[in-house]
């Protein structure tokens, strides 16, 4: 006696198969709540350097374009992310679904399951680097905040700790340009 295509004994280790990248929307679902964070503080800095610009006079304004400079290429660079990211989920979604009735209906689809899988994976990696790409514009963006007279000090030279009198070695800030 043969089993019905659709009955339950076989629907069970169909959604099994078809549930496991499920796992993959979570995690990715977790890192496009950090970027949208990181996304919406980028926006909230933006707006406050700009009214600050507006009061600023000389090497303050220059200062204060340039951080804005900064701030609009992080939101650039961070949307970029966040619609990789998305972009992610939306092929594990399609990956279930291909799974799911590629078992079902017993389909030789590797080959599209196997497409999908990489653009995902793509996606993700993609969306990563312009992630540690808007981590290392903001330690520039951040540079921009010490005063103009100790830009100069504080460059390559290592820092001693506040609380005692011998230097205690750290590292110091690079930046790239």
């Amino acid at each position: 006696m043969g089993q019905d295509p659709l009955s339950l004994e076989s629907l069970i280790p169909t959604l099994q198969l078809a549930i496991g990248p499920v796992i993959l929307i979570s995690g990715v679902g977790l890192l496009l709540l950090c970027m949208t964070n990181r996304f919406a503080r980028v926006i909230d800095r933006a707006r406050l350097v700009a009214d600050e610009c507006e009061v600023a006079e000389g090497d303050e304004l220059e200062v204060g374009y340039s951080k804005l400079g900064i701030l609009s290429q992080r939101a650039r660079i961070l949307r970029a992310s966040i619609a990789l990211a998305a972009c992610s989920v939306l092929l594990v979604a399609v990956l279930v679904i291909c799974l799911f009735c590629g078992a079902l209906f017993r389909l030789e689809i590797a080959g599209v399951i196997v497409a999908i899988f990489v653009g995902c994976m793509c996606s993700l990696i993609g969306s990563l680097v312009f992630f540690i790409r808007d981590v290392n514009l903001s330690l520039k963006a951040l540079w921009l905040d010490f005063p103009a007279h100790s830009r100069g000090k504080l460059k390559g030279r290592r820092t001693g700790s506040a609380y005692s009198a011998s230097p205690c070695p750290r590292p110091s800030i690079q930046l790239s340009g």
